[in-house]
């Protein structure tokens, strides 16, 4: 049996033997553009992605496959109907991420809360050995307890966020599903918006999610407010947190998405003059024991194919 990883680079630093024993013949790139895709598909019996879009014609055109691997949760870039009348299986890899990510979006909401990065700058600069005494308190720094989060997108990682918020002594209030029937605890998105002093995001992007933090949403969130966003980039409208954070409504921000990314044709927050906000490049999932739970599962997903089992397919 012959296997290709079609993008390595998110998992070049781990041990693949799990995987790689599996098979006779394991080959492996860097990177696959689409122009490529047909022959690095050609001949193989598993293939093994993250991202790489595989079409229905690219699909019909690799006869010896039978079990795609999605080395991440998402599979839209898997044309998964050709996948299914072709007879192969897709499989991917679930809640690998949960205590990555949810390290990460309290990373950003403390450095946010304590103006981290502006007390290092400011030390940088020599503010602090100028200063007129032992302590340097340019920059406000509030607690987290007593502060009121909002989630939107209550799923793993958002129940994980909200373990910890309450271990910080936080008030946590989760919005009702967009789209979805009103449930008992969840507060509709309108009534929770004022509420909130922090809002943190968690959903994936549906048409029902898509911009669901526009300006109006924003206008109804308390006047120094944060939003943190570990979701995708498209649930918040990025010109009007950028904005937001301009006219000083919110008192910051964090994301670790974009609309696009990598951001090769700039980005309405990548501007120079906006205050207040962490931009981190989609790493919040990217721990290397999360990357190990991949590999892990992928393994899994392999020899249970082999088995004839069913293990985390989509199809």
């Amino acid at each position: 049996m012959k296997a290709v990883i079609l993008d390595l680079e998110s998992l070049e630093d781990l041990d693949l033997s799990a995987i790689s024993s599996q098979f006779d013949q394991l080959d492996s790139w860097m990177a696959t553009t689409a122009e490529e895709l047909p022959q690095r598909l050609a001949g193989y019996d598993v293939v093994i992605t993250n991202k790489v879009k595989i079409s229905a014609e690219a699909i019909q055109q690799a006869s010896n496959l039978k079990l795609i691997c999605v080395v991440a949760t998402g599979t839209n870039n898997i044309d998964l109907q050709a996948a299914s009348e072709r007879g192969i299986k897709v499989a991917n890899c679930v809640a690998y991420g949960v205590d990555s990510v949810v390290q990460h979006v309290f990373s950003m909401m403390l450095a946010l809360h304590t103006n981290l990065i502006s007390y290092d700058q400011a030390v940088r600069n020599g503010d602090w050995g100028r200063a007129s005494q032992f302590c340097l308190l340019s920059f406000p720094v509030q607690e987290l307890a007593g502060r009121k989060l909002g989630i939107i997108g209550f799923g793993n990682l958002g129940q994980g966020v909200a373990r910890i918020a309450e271990a910080f002594g936080m008030e946590v209030l989760v919005a009702q599903r967009p789209g979805g029937a009103a449930q008992d605890g969840r507060v509709p998105l309108d009534t929770l918006l004022p509420q909130v002093d922090v809002l943190s995001l968690h959903c994936p992007l549906t048409p029902e999610t898509a911009d669901i933090i526009d300006a109006d949403a924003i206008a109804r969130m308390k006047p120094g407010s944060f939003i943190v966003n570990a979701a995708r980039g498209g649930v918040v409208n990025e010109e009007a947190l950028a904005d937001a954070l301009r006219r000083g409504h919110l008192a910051g921000a964090a994301t670790d998405v974009l609309t696009e990314e990598p951001p090769r044709n700039g980005n309405p927050l990548l501007a120079a003059d906006i205050p207040n906000l962490i931009i981190t490049p989609h790493s919040a999932w990217g721990s290397r024991q999360a990357r190990e739970r991949i590999v892990a599962q992928t393994a899994e997903n392999i020899s249970a194919f082999f088995n004839g089992e069913a293990i985390r397919q989509v199809n």
